[in-house]
């Protein structure tokens, strides 16, 4: 069934699609305050996520109200900009601190370095866009202007074009899965389904439970029976008591003897980093953190050293290696990589360097997963590029599986600053291993964005991988966050931000795979192919004459 016409929030013309010549002016009223809703709602949605404690349930109730917002559209164009006006507001505050690397550490102009945050918010608006317009093809009864009364069908095919859209943002043009719904989940109530589903599955779940909520709510006082409200009620609330009840359930073991290790952070400052005294001073600093005392493992973060290895000062190397051999500890620690030719170093790439008792060989981890503009240059945007005063270039990328780093019996795979946003590769990893990694460990340099909410946004994005693959990730950063995550999501420790020093922990390897290694983001696609074919073969039906119930 569906609802009694109301005035259409986004009007058109019946034949066109297009709004009317002349709408009136209550019209153009109901369209700005339904839109600017949804967009108030998206930017309310950035609260949800970190550093907000437990922000998932905050996120949940401003998903009922975006589901309901965009149910009450009669078009697809009314769909298509409450999706993007919900995506514009959440974006623009959730991602503003890219201002901060392009216009303080870039030197960008800020009228310039503000225009882009926009432009990059527009741009990653497009995908809730698509979610609500497909959601609204899905279920919207086909030439008839009126608003939908939410119904099971509109209810899982709302989830299953919401998770398609982050699945999209997180892979077209290498992809952008930052502000994926579920990281808001980490400490709310849907966190137990990330090693079974990801953190688009989470998305999934959230936007299912949202859209029931409203379904359940619209229908009470309906006349048509208690069960038409009780039934979703009963289902949302069963999903969100699930959620909590998986949290509880442990999907790997500890394997091997727990590592003590030491999480340099050297706070070295950004705008000097690579200069030559910032370069020099680099150098000295973690040869004095790494030889400080004795432990299983020392990991350093991204270009710890800022510079080509075969540049670095040989009495670095040595006194490095003296210390590892005398003292059987392992070091981790970041660099530019080269390959050496006798044309010259060429295929210079992001690296991580380690280095083991007794071993003359160098373990060498070459960053896979590249970031656009950072390090590499998309094809027509050089003069973007060139408007940044950064050390930025083309590096090459390291294979899509590369070998653990073995220290004490433990597996440790590293992943380098942005690569931890991406739980499908580091998953194909651990699967694609002969003998998958028992620690994570992310080395990372999140210095160029100053002391933004970028900090604790990267830290529960880390919480989330720890959760899909029930291993502990060890973090060594610039400036913050430094941390060791457990394998159940928690911060078992911290250091301040901002500060010089090393985090001493204990870390416990952990074995075994979770759904979510095993699978991957297929198990979350499938569902939402198969869910929206389901709907759209539904919404043929009730296009021909019967409900969209």
């Amino acid at each position: 069934m569906v609802d009694k016409p109301i005035a259409d929030p986004v009007p058109r013309a019946a034949s066109s699609g297009f709004p009317p010549s002349q709408p009136t002016s209550r019209s153009r009223r109901a369209t700005g305050l339904h839109l600017t809703l949804a967009g108030t709602l998206g930017a309310l949605n950035t609260l949800a996520f970190a550093p907000t404690l437990h922000g998932g349930w905050l996120e949940l109730a401003i998903f009922a109200c975006a589901f309901w917002l965009v149910s009450r559209t009669r078009t697809l164009r009314g769909a298509l900009l409450t999706g993007g006006a919900f995506g514009f507001g959440q974006f623009v505050s959730g991602v503003w601190w890219l201002y901060v690397s392009m216009h303080f550490y870039g030197d960008m102009p800020a009228l310039m370095a503000g225009a882009a945050v926009v432009l990059f918010a527009l741009y990653l608006a497009l995908y809730p866009a698509f979610s609500a317009g497909l959601w609204h093809m899905c279920c919207a009864p086909r030439g008839q202007r009126t608003t939908l009364t939410p119904s099971w069908q509109a209810s899982v095919a709302f989830a299953c074009a919401w998770a398609l859209g982050e699945w999209l943002r997180g892979t077209v043009f290498t992809g952008f899965p930052w502000l994926a719904s579920g990281y808001a989940q980490v400490d709310g109530p849907l966190a137990g389904f990330a090693p079974l589903v990801g953190v688009y599955g989470v998305g999934w779940v959230l936007a299912l439970v949202g859209a029931l909520i409203v379904q359940a709510a619209m229908r009470i006082g309906g006349g048509r029976g208690v069960a038409t409200w009780l039934v979703p009620a009963a289902a949302a609330a069963g999903l969100l008591v699930g959620g909590m009840l998986l949290s509880r359930v442990t999907w790997t073991q500890p394997s091997g003897p727990a590592l003590s290790v030491r999480l340099l952070q050297g706070n070295v400052e950004q705008s000097m980093k690579f200069g030559p005294i910032g370069v020099r001073h680099a150098i000295a600093l973690y040869q004095q953190l790494i030889t400080e005392k004795p432990t299983d493992l020392v990991v350093t973060p991204e270009t710890g050293i800022p510079l080509p290895l075969h540049e670095a000062p040989p009495e670095f190397g040595t006194a490095v290696r003296r210390f590892v051999d005398a003292t059987h500890t392992s070091v981790l620690f970041g660099a530019v990589g080269a390959t050496m030719t006798k044309n010259g170093p060429k295929d210079f790439t992001n690296a991580l360097y380690g280095i083991t008792p007794g071993s003359s060989g160098l373990y060498r981890y070459d960053k896979h997963h590249l970031v656009p503009f950072g390090e590499f240059v998309p094809w027509g945007f050089r003069w973007f590029v060139d408007m940044m005063k950064m050390p930025l270039g083309d590096f090459s990328r390291g294979g899509a599986i590369q070998p653990p780093f073995i220290v004490h019996g433990q597996s440790i795979a590293p992943n380098i600053c942005y690569e931890d946003i991406f739980g499908e590769e580091i998953a194909r990893t651990l699967r694609g291993q002969s003998h998958p990694a028992s620690v994570l460990v992310n080395s990372t340099n999140l210095g160029w964005f100053g002391n933004t909410i970028a900090l604790d946004q990267h830290l529960q994005i880390a919480r989330m991988r720890s959760l899909e693959t029930g291993r502990p990730m060890l973090r060594a950063t610039n400036t913050g966050a430094t941390a060791m995550i457990d394998a159940d999501g928690s911060v078992k420790a911290q250091l301040h931000r901002f500060t010089m020093g090393a985090l001493d922990v204990r870390v416990q390897g952990r074995s075994g795979m979770t759904p979510y290694i095993v699978a991957g983001n297929l198990t979350v696609l499938v569902m939402s192919l198969v869910g929206l074919a389901i709907g759209f073969r539904m919404g043929r039906g009730a296009r021909a004459g019967r409900t969209c119930e």
